[in-house]
């Protein structure tokens, strides 16, 4: 009889517990096509599915990272950013002068800050983009001579590369920390991270659909309502309490941690819609059948993540 390391039982009760309710969700989804729509195209049941499918997406990637362990999460992350930095550049406005700021952003800034994530040097890569990469863009951009509508496009890619490089980095950077008692299981917080931001999104949109009237921000996304957030949120404030055991945190530690990150998830993605509205977008790609590009799956994480990343290593590293 194979036995498990501690670490190992718990991803795999884990990501039985997310298989385990992907196959529920899968199946209700199938119901209600049959039962409800009849087979027939249903705008609610149609997005609940496509959400269900692209969740088996995710997982299945994610699950296969974490079986590479570090490395293959820092490879993921690299290349989501990578995908998710040119979705923003592509609807960006640009002119030829900003080439070289373009080709430092992808070439240089990004695989920049996902080394400096593998070898843990935590003093640069917090500061390697939102100071270095700040300044270096618009030197770049300048030294092209072209000042039409210059700080807008140069803002543009310095916004790019903190969204979708700096944010995003930092859940792969989960990996760098010590925590005691909690060594060689740091892909859990990962996993906790992604259940309860993701779950949240869910959870807002279920519970927007079955109670949801008043609107929060109806010019930014129509669909999202104050029982939807509501609801949504305390579900899934509940869920990262009940994932307790996964983590190195208490249950009402568990629970303030997913309370934050669930509100930080739901502002990224009023912003990240707010952008989307700007450029004059529905969706930012079309990457992931029914749910866009790659930064329409990722908005709520881009504000979680660095702020779930800096709680931790302030709060529980000595």
């Amino acid at each position: 009889m194979i036995e498990l390391s501690p670490f190992a039982w718990t991803t795999f009760k884990l990501f039985g517990g997310v298989f385990g309710v992907l196959v529920l969700a899968s199946a209700i989804g199938a119901l209600l096509k049959w039962r409800v729509a009849h087979g027939q195209p249903h705008s609610v049941i149609d997005n609940l599915n496509s959400r269900v499918n692209a969740w088996w997406v995710m997982v299945a990637v994610i699950g296969l990272a974490f079986a590479f362990g570090k490395g293959g999460v820092i490879v993921l992350f690299y290349l989501i950013s990578f995908y998710a930095l040119r979705e923003f550049i592509s609807l960006a406005y640009t002119r030829r002068g900003d080439h070289g700021a373009i080709a430092l952003a992808f070439f240089v800034a990004l695989p920049g800050q996902y080394f400096l994530i593998w070898i843990d040097w935590y003093g640069l890569y917090s500061i390697y983009i939102p100071v270095y990469a700040f300044l270096l863009l618009p030197i770049l951009a300048a030294v092209g001579g072209d000042t039409q509508r210059f700080l807008e496009r140069t803002s543009k890619i310095q916004w790019g590369l903190m969204v979708c490089v700096f944010c995003i980095s930092h859940v792969p950077a989960l990996l760098t920390l010590q925590i005691p008692g909690f060594e060689g299981r740091n892909l859990l917080l990962i996993a906790f991270l992604v259940i309860v931001v993701q779950g949240s999104d869910v959870l807002q949109y279920v519970w927007g659909k079955l109670f949801g009237k008043r609107k929060v921000a109806p010019e930014l996304s129509p669909s999202k309502t104050w029982e939807g957030l509501i609801g949504g949120v305390a579900s899934a404030t509940a869920l990262g309490a009940a994932l307790y055991w996964a983590t190195p945190f208490n249950p009402w530690q568990a629970a303030l941690m997913a309370f934050m990150i669930c509100l930080l998830g739901f502002f990224g993605g009023l912003v990240m819609s707010a952008i989307k509205r700007d450029r004059g977008v529905k969706d930012w790609g079309s990457m992931i059948e029914g749910h866009g590009g790659m930064l329409d799956r990722l908005d709520s994480v881009i504000f979680a993540a660095p702020i779930y990343f800096h709680a931790l290593r302030y709060w529980w590293v000595p």
